[in-house]
């Protein structure tokens, strides 16, 4: 089977179960493993990602009013990969394109490619995700185990953070400036790690907070989780967009016990190494249960 695939998360589900081989082309953004970076791309961005948050969120929402995609498919490509499938999402116009942005792409074809559209809310779709595109590939067997294998390790977390005699409250930022907050199944991860989300809301999508929200929400724990960085660009940017006037009263900030992590590959792409981020934010919730160290992929910001 030829597969392209226009969502990182889905290029990482094609590789966990054994499909590598038959990934021909991807996104822009698809990094992990890093074998699927060298696939040719089919796809390229609008909007500068390497942009201030600010420029970034204006040009995103300038595109999305004038009913515009931010994204732009390389239709040449896609027709010359000549794919029976193609992985892509309908949960997100930022995230990646949408079988929308394939509708122009798709007339050059005879037969057009199936086009399999992902779209999870929580992490329980999400390993359902994992089973639809085993489904589709004829990889039914290898996705169940892969599924079946993260659902068993996050409930051996989730059995290890029942320990704990507190619950910290957790604030979830997937954007600085303007201040968003994290959704879908970033409020669960929060839950399994034995923490309480203080403002998001489980299965829907992250939404812009205001400063006095924030200060109002009283976190123990600030995780800045900006969608689709990396760890170093996450703390950099805190650093630049620091928290609003008050925050020096939150229990978070006096104890020092904000953290940067790395969004782009634990926490916005809802695909296997979600499972890793549930283990990350376990660690900075509760040092006390997992005594190993301070984990490798988060930054302590104060």
């Amino acid at each position: 089977m030829r597969i392209c695939s226009l969502l990182p998360s889905a290029t990482e589900i094609a590789y966990a179960i054994g499909l590598g081989d038959w990934v021909l082309g991807v996104s822009h953004e698809c990094d992990f493993p890093a074998e699927a970076a060298t696939k040719p791309r089919l796809l390229r961005s609008l909007v500068d990602p390497a942009g201030a948050p600010a420029e970034v969120d204006r040009r995103v929402s300038e595109i999305i009013a004038r009913g515009e995609s931010i994204y732009a498919v390389d239709a040449e490509l896609l027709h010359a990969l000549a794919p029976d499938l193609i992985l892509t999402q309908d949960l997100c116009q930022v995230c990646a394109a949408s079988p929308d942005d394939l509708a122009t792409a798709l007339t050059r074809f005879e037969k057009p490619p199936r086009v399999l559209s992902l779209g999870p809310r929580s992490l329980g779709e999400v390993w359902d995700d994992l089973r639809r595109v085993g489904e589709a590939t004829g990889h039914e067997r290898e996705a169940e185990a892969v599924a079946a294998s993260l659902a068993r390790r996050l409930a051996a977390i989730e059995q290890m953070t029942a320990r704990a005699r507190s619950r910290p409250r957790v604030l979830c930022l997937e954007w600085l400036d303007p201040y968003y907050v994290g959704g879908h199944w970033v409020p669960e991860m929060v839950s399994l790690a034995g923490g309480e989300d203080v403002l998001g809301r489980l299965g829907q999508p992250s939404y812009r907070a205001t400063r006095d929200e924030i200060i109002s929400s009283r976190p123990d724990i600030i995780v800045i989780m900006p969608c689709g960085y990396s760890l170093e660009r996450a703390a950099r940017q805190f650093r630049l967009d620091f928290l609003p006037a008050g925050a020096q009263g939150l229990a978070a900030v006096r104890e020092g016990r904000v953290f940067a992590v790395n969004a782009n590959a634990y926490f916005s792409r809802p695909g296997p190494r979600l499972a890793d981020g549930v283990a990350l934010l376990a660690h900075l919730v509760h040092p006390e249960l997992f005594p190993s160290g301070f984990p490798a992929d988060s930054i302590r910001c104060l």
